[in-house]
């Protein structure tokens, strides 16, 4: 007869390790699924200054200064663009999404923007 080298109760704690595992796992999708879940993604923005940007002449020192660090950086057409933003989900949709897409020019001066909001 061959002694097991595992305790009795090591196997119950496994299995019971495993079941609430198990139980938080599904509880956590639950909850997400079930849109009791929120998750803000980016960083908020002041929106009542995008009316003070001007096309041609505001630089990207003043728009760093009044917007703060960009959430995003890219190019757009070899010209670099920056992107403010700020996204809520509540379960798996959008509930509420602004963004600031600001692009420069070669001397770093505003060329275009775009700001949309959802507007809930």
């Amino acid at each position: 007869m061959t002694k097991s080298t595992r305790p009795f109760s090591s196997n119950r704690q496994n299995t019971f390790v495993q079941h609430t595992l198990l139980f938080f796992t599904i509880f956590l999708a639950f909850i997400f699924i079930s849109g009791c879940a929120t998750v803000n993604v980016g960083y908020d923005f002041p929106v009542d200054q995008v009316k003070n940007i001007q096309i041609g002449q505001t630089t990207k020192e003043e728009i760093h200064s009044i917007f703060g660090k960009p959430w995003r950086v890219g190019l757009e057409n070899g010209f670099e663009t920056w992107t403010y933003g700020k996204y809520r989900y509540s379960g798996l949709k959008e509930t509420d999404a602004k963004d600031l897409i600001v692009r420069f020019t070669e001397k770093d001066i505003v060329d275009s923007y775009t700001f949309s909001t959802t507007n809930r």
